[in-house]
């Protein structure tokens, strides 16, 4: 149990962004696609673990003073670093035979390669440049998109691609901004460089311009052709969804958008709307 939980797999919903492009083509049961993209997932998936399990390594000794971190496999003592070490290496072995057996493309792999190395670079010391951190983070996101996109050969639109950019930044900004509420500049070294209210100010830049791009990709002329014009409905929803995650942030959530997402009612329900409304106006 113990090392299923050192691979983090609650923050695997994050590379359920791996099947967005595929989504919006309309080709979701075109079972060649959906399952290229299912063995993509699981290679993200454990490539992203690999990240996590080398970070818990680099960070043993602080997170064993952290209130909530000291409870991680490693830093627990639960996990010796040895046997971490074997599990990544397992990881990074299935990935590689995943991506051998299944042809993943060669732009593919190296997004997975870009991911893994800005990552790397995360851990060993970028997460505590300001600005840096939070656009490692926002692109992180990104490149899930991407690597599902390249996954099919399938083109992500100009004001999709701005639009999960523009997001990513929001919720990047805004786990800062609850670290730097909670803990001051004490939970990262990085915190020194912000403000409550500069974080604040950029955070509902980016906001803005998220809805603004996704209301641009809903109603541009390519989307309303293919879905006549539906898609406009679901910008309420997402307005929504927005506002109540930024209720969140600015509530007692820790910012981090994977807990905010999974431990609010409201959020879960209106994703799942959204999600019926996207599926419903695309393939019925």
């Amino acid at each position: 149990m113990e090392y299923i939980k050192l691979m983090r797999p609650k923050h695997w919903i994050k590379n359920l962004l791996v099947f967005l492009p595929l989504v919006f083509s309309g080709s979701l049961f075109k079972e060649s696609n959906f399952f290229i993209c299912l063995f993509g997932y699981i290679c993200f998936n454990f490539i992203a673990s690999c990240v996590y399990i080398m970070n818990d390594i680099k960070d043993k000794e602080k997170d064993k003073n952290h209130v909530t971190k000291c409870k991680r496999p490693i830093a627990s003592g639960k996990v010796s670093v040895r046997n971490a070490i074997i599990e990544l290496f397992l990881l990074l072995i299935i990935s590689v035979i995943i991506v051998w057996y299944f042809n993943i493309p060669t732009f593919s792999i190296l997004l997975l390669l870009l991911y893994f190395v800005i990552n790397i670079g995360y851990s060993f010391g970028l997460k505590n440049v300001p600005i840096l951190d939070v656009s490692i983070v926002a692109f992180g996101f990104l490149i899930r998109v991407l690597f599902g996109a390249t996954l099919l050969d399938l083109n992500v639109s100009n004001w999709l691609y701005l639009a999960i950019l523009t997001l990513s930044f929001f919720m990047a900004l805004g786990k800062r901004r609850n670290e730097v509420e909670k803990n001051g500049d004490k939970a990262r070294l990085v915190l020194k460089y912000y403000s409550k209210n500069f974080l604040d100010k950029n955070m509902y830049m980016f906001l803005s311009m998220a809805i603004i791009f996704y209301s641009l990709w809903a109603t541009d002329k390519t989307m309303v052709e293919y879905s006549n014009n539906q898609l406009i409905w679901t910008i309420p929803i997402v307005m929504l969804l927005c506002m109540r995650y930024s209720m969140n942030i600015e509530g007692n959530g820790d910012g981090d958008p994977v807990e905010v997402i999974m431990n609010d009612k409201v959020i879960i329900v209106l994703g799942f709307v959204l999600a019926l409304v996207l599926f419903l106006i695309l393939y019925i």
